[in-house]
């Protein structure tokens, strides 16, 4: 049993439920019989945004412990959420060690790379990573890739070049792993030489992390959905064109494509906690921010440039007292229940077929996961 394990690593210390929540949510150690009768009757691929129904994910992040995530997964799958994001940084734990313990321990929430990228790793062992994933799920991985930013690879001394090229190459090399085939492929950036995988892949969604309207387009293109760092109207009225203009130049339809907000969440009975803890995830969002989407939201870029300094100098005051209310409008859902489902009904509207709830997610994780499913997931 897990709980035993977490006893026995001393795992509660870091914040891990005691084993008796473990326990009340069903957290077990991986069942291979379970998973093996799962994935044979999941195999048929499902659909994101069956009859306009919309779909609701979470966001987590790896520098917490991964059975302290596993717990929050449960608790969302019970919850009603229908997918579990990672993010994937070399200074966290491993994003698909991560997603294989999760997946052990929940049943139907879908697990996905939010996102990873094509430079840290070759091409041939990204597909068999999620692969492995899907296995384990019983055919719930979905690859979320994007290209990421240079100033993490220039840390890792990794040269960030041509990100759209890497990334449609990426794709292509993937997708003709998945399907078992034998790959030559010689691309500018991305190539291989036979390679091929030795066991099924599964079905696997491929959503592409995307902000410009380039990788916009282009998600639209080649993949099954986007996941766009965003959470106001305005923002989703540019890129659902940029992908519309992709999905119509591959003769696909929209409705098979899931547009994805991947917002910065915060939800809070108490409006004013809820602010509070979204304002330091908004300060980042707004000085990484371009000056195209600063004056699309009306924001004072000197105010901008303010928290910048701030930020660089660890003055964590200026930062939090710089943020305005428009920066927490542009760059947040945040509020009591309402207050974020008036915001979810905009970007519905706007053609967002999917919320995610990233960080913060609330002042409180277990009480904001709770409350997302009883209030907008278990409201409608």
């Amino acid at each position: 049993m897990l709980s035993k394990y977490c006893r026995f690593r001393g795992w509660n210390s870091d914040g891990v439920p005691a084993d008796w929540k473990l326990k009340e949510l069903g957290l077990d150690a991986i069942a291979p019989t379970r998973f093996l009768n799962h994935y044979t009757i999941n195999q048929t691929r499902t659909l994101y945004h069956l009859g306009g129904r919309t779909m609701y994910g979470i966001e987590f992040v790896p520098s917490d412990p991964v059975l302290k995530l596993a717990y929050y997964t449960k608790l969302a799958e019970q919850n009603g959420f229908d997918n579990v994001w990672v993010t994937d940084h070399y200074n966290n734990r491993d994003v698909y060690t991560t997603l294989a313990m999760l997946a052990a321990n929940t049943n139907s929430i879908k697990v996905g790379t939010g996102v990873t990228n094509p430079y840290t790793r070759n091409v041939a062992v990204t597909a068999s990573s999620i692969a492995a994933v899907n296995e384990i799920s019983g055919g719930r991985a979905i690859l979320g890739l994007g290209p990421g930013d240079k100033a993490t690879f220039d840390a890792m001394g990794i040269e960030w070049v041509k990100p759209l090229t890497t990334t449609r190459e990426t794709v292509q090399a993937l997708r003709a792993l998945f399907s078992g085939k034998k790959v030559e492929q010689k691309g500018d950036q991305v190539s291989l030489a036979g390679a091929s995988m030795a066991f099924s892949a599964g079905d696997i969604p491929i959503y592409l992390g995307a902000q410009g309207p380039k990788m916009l387009e282009l998600a639209g293109q080649i993949a099954d959905g986007a996941l766009i760092n965003a959470s106001h109207p305005k923002d989703f009225e540019v890129a659902v064109k940029a992908i519309k203009k992709g999905v119509e130049s591959a003769g696909k339809s929209m409705k098979d494509f899931d547009v994805t907000a991947y917002a910065c969440f915060s939800i809070d009975k108490k409006p004013e906690k809820a602010l509070n803890a979204a304002k330091i995830v908004v300060a980042f969002i707004a000085a990484g921010s371009p000056p195209p989407v600063l004056e699309r939201h009306g924001i004072d870029p000197d105010a901008v440039k303010t928290i910048s300094g701030a930020i660089a100098k660890g003055d964590f005051g200026t930062v939090l007292g710089t943020v305005t209310t428009d920066m927490m409008d542009a760059f947040s859902i945040y509020g009591t229940p309402a207050d974020c489902q008036a915001r979810i009904d905009e970007l519905t509207k706007m053609g967002v077929t999917q919320i995610v709830a990233g960080s913060p997610i609330g002042p409180d994780k277990e009480k904001a996961i709770k409350l997302i499913g009883k209030e907008i997931i278990g409201g409608k």
